[in-house]
Formats: C-alpha cells, structure tokens, sequence
C-alpha cells in the first residue's frame, strides 16, 4: 500500500503579487481504495495550495492536482530561492506517505516612501527636521540623501549621508538647518527646501520641507519695554509718596512685636531644654540596647557595621532593538485586522522596556500590539492611528516575553481609497537573555 507524486516542474519562478502553478501527479501504487491529501510544506506553505486538496483513487488509478503559488506583495517574503515540498499523505497507509521537493525562485520589488517630520518649522536661527524613510519591499536597498533648497540660502547638514535599508524596516535620519543670514526685526520669511533620496534600485524620492525663519527679536518685545518703563515710573511714584511711609510704620510695630516674641521663645526653650536631654539619653539607652538585640557593636564608628546588602549587579542579557513595519490592506470593517508576527530568538527571554509606534504617512485606523502565547493572544497596547505621528512608551518594569511567545502587531485599515495601504510602524528596545 502507499502512493507515489511525480512534479510537473521542480524550478518555479514568481513575482509578488503574481502566481505560478504546477502540477502533481499522485498514484495509489496500493491494493485498496484510498484517500489521499495533498498539501504544501517548507517556507512556500503559508501562499501555496494545492487544488483539489484531496483525492479518491482505486488501486493503480492516478489524478492530477494542481499547486498554486502566490507570495503576497510583501516585505515579509523575502526576494530569492523559497525551497517547498509537496506531501501526499495516505488516509490508508500513512506510511506510505510521499514528499516532493521543489524551489519556487520569487522576483523583487522595490517600495519606498520618504517624509519630512515635521514638515514645517518655525525658528530664528536653526530648525531640526527628522526624515523617515521606509522599504515596504522585499530586498534590502541602499539610499543616499542630497537636500537643497531652490535659493540657494540655507545650510544643511545630516547625520547619516546614506543607509542600508533591510526589508520591512525604517530609518530615521536628523537633519539640521540653518540660514545662511539672521534679520534682528522684520516679517517671518518662508523658505522651502527639499531632501531627495536617492536608492540604488528604483526611482528616486522627493521629501518636501518648510523653514520659517522668524526674527531674532520677537515683535512683542518693544512695546513690551515701553509698557515695563511706564510701569517702572508709576511703581517709583506709589514708593515714595505713599508706601514708603506706611512701610516704615509697618516695620517698627513688627519689630517691637518680634522681639517680644522672641524673648517669650527663649525662656521656653530654657524651660524645654532639661527635658529634651533626658528624653535625648533614654533614646539613646534604648538604640543601644535594640543594636546588641541584632549583635551589633554600639560603640563601632558609622559604615563599621556589618551589611547583608549585596552590591548591585549587572543587568542581565544583551542589549537589543528590532522594529515591525507593517503594510495593511484598506478593510471596510474596523474590527478586521490583518497581524504582523515577530519572533524573538528561540529559547531566549525578551524583556521590552521601550516601544516606539510610528505613523509618519498620518495613516487612520486601528493599531495593536500583542502578546501571543502558544495561539493565546493579549493585548499590551491599542492605539488610533490618527492619534499620532510618534508615540513612545517606556516601562520601569520592562515586559517579559518568554521562550517561545512572539509579538504580534495587528492593523485595521481605515484609510480612503486614494491614500492606499497604512503603513505604521512600531520599534522595540530591551535586553534578551
């Protein structure tokens, strides 16, 4: 009894978003009717099917079945060789259960974004922009920046003059400007500037930005002097003609009453003094007393004492940060969600003490962060994209992911039509151990 699976093509190729079919010819090489199961196993398994999924065959009969594969237009399918397997399990005869092997070769495509954040500053001298690149596709891309502005008056200067983008990952990179001249009074003065960016496959990207560069000296301020001079002299006139005298008058009662007070105060503390230092050596008796209880020496000097308190140790694990991006498909319902899944490194402890969610295209909808425990799911966070940009959140007491639990982050896309898929972000620091 068993079966045998002959592959119409062991070497496939595909590009994302795209399918490729093949064929499988299953046998019952058995003496009695079965039923046999045909589905796909390796890297492939998660976009292949195979059509019909089953099949009846008599003894010595075959059928064909069809496998499609379809890799999703996604980060999370990596360009290059996707080796698989196409399994013919017997109802029968599980042992005779058979296993192709094939290599799907999936194709690569390119999908960056750029954006200035903020996009506009207010400033009189420098102005600090942030710009947030994205690569939504499935290879790693390299991208340079070159900013400049169309007048030719501002400075600019980067922190990183180029990167190397991995798939499904962000960089965020500081960019300073400053004009070349400052203006002490005068209007704001609008000047725009752009950052292009410039990867190594593909066409290149523009990020628009705006400096508004304000006067060194706010409008306000003279009026203000002006209005603090008439002040001043008004102030000086009440002082001389009618608060200095009710001060003086003021002051000689309170210091007649003070002194008063202050003799009262001493013969007090005269009288309390006595008191004081016989409760101040029963104190002491009884502190002596408590220290020989425990068995320690009264009579040894500060810090001879003894101490259980062992010295602080050094945080456990290695440093670590990783980031999610996600690309999720406009849903009409908001409680549709569509995962993103990072695994931790098997057999190792996360502790997340800091999350960073990211929203830099201004996406709207619904953004999760999970904890998925063997198929059981909690959630940590929940936030509504149109809430934010950036959203950081730090915990004194860092989060704990066990071996073998993962982080899932789960969007609901509510964005119209035109703006396309929402593209969030969320960035994680921690220590793994």
């Amino acid at each position: 009894m068993g079966a045998t699976a002959t592959l119409s093509a062991t070497g496939l190729s595909v590009e994302p978003g795209s399918e490729v079919t093949c064929t499988v010819v299953v046998r019952n090489t058995g003496q009695l009717v079965d039923q046999f199961t045909v589905d796909v196993v390796g890297d492939a398994a998660g976009w292949a099917v195979a059509e019909p999924p089953s099949v009846n065959l008599v003894p010595q009969a075959s059928e064909t079945v069809t496998v499609r594969f379809a890799p999703p237009r996604a980060a999370n399918v990596p360009a290059g060789s996707v080796h698989f397997g196409v399994r013919v399990t017997s109802r029968e005869d599980p042992y005779g259960s058979v296993v192709e092997e094939g290599v799907v070769e999936v194709g690569a495509f390119t999908d960056l974004s750029a954006e200035l954040v903020p996009g506009k500053v207010e400033a009189g001298r420098r102005g600090k922009f942030e710009l947030a690149v994205d690569n939504v596709g499935n290879h790693p891309v390299g991208v340079r920046f070159q900013p400049s502005d169309p007048d030719g008056e501002l400075d600019f200067k980067l922190d990183r003059s180029e990167v190397l983008l991995a798939p499904g990952t962000a960089a965020f990179v500081k960019l300073l400007v400053k004009p070349h001249d400052t203006f002490l009074r005068g209007q704001p003065r609008s000047k725009p500037f752009r950052v292009e960016v410039l990867p190594d496959a593909g066409g290149p990207l523009v990020a628009d930005g705006m400096f508004v560069q304000r006067s060194l000296l706010p409008k306000w301020l003279l009026p203000a002097l002006i209005a603090l001079l008439a002040l001043g002299l008004v102030l000086a006139t009440l002082w001389f003609t009618v608060l200095q005298p009710a001060v003086k008058s003021a002051a000689r009662e309170a210091a007649t009453q003070q002194a008063a007070d202050v003799k009262a105060a001493a013969v007090r503390a005269e009288e309390n003094a006595g008191a004081a230092k016989q409760e101040a050596e029963k104190a002491k008796g009884n502190s002596d007393r408590a220290m020989e209880a425990v068995g320690l020496d009264p009579g040894a000097p500060p810090g001879a004492q003894p101490t259980g308190t062992p010295p602080a140790g050094k945080q456990a694990g290695e440093p670590t940060d990783f980031r999610v991006a996600a690309d999720a498909a406009i849903v009409s319902n908001p409680d549709q969600f569509t995962d993103f899944v990072f695994s931790p490194p098997e057999g190792k402890t996360l502790r997340v003490s800091d999350i960073v969610l990211q929203n830099p295209r201004g996406d709207t909808g619904t953004i999760r962060v999970l904890r998925d425990a063997g198929g059981s799911r909690s959630g940590i966070l929940e936030v509504g994209l149109a809430n934010f940009r950036d959203l950081d959140r730090h915990y004194v007491e860092p989060l704990r992911f066990k071996p073998g639990e993962k982080i899932v982050i789960a969007v609901s896309c509510q964005n119209p039509a035109e703006k396309g898929n929402c593209k969030p972000s969320v960035s994680f620091s921690g220590r793994v151990e």
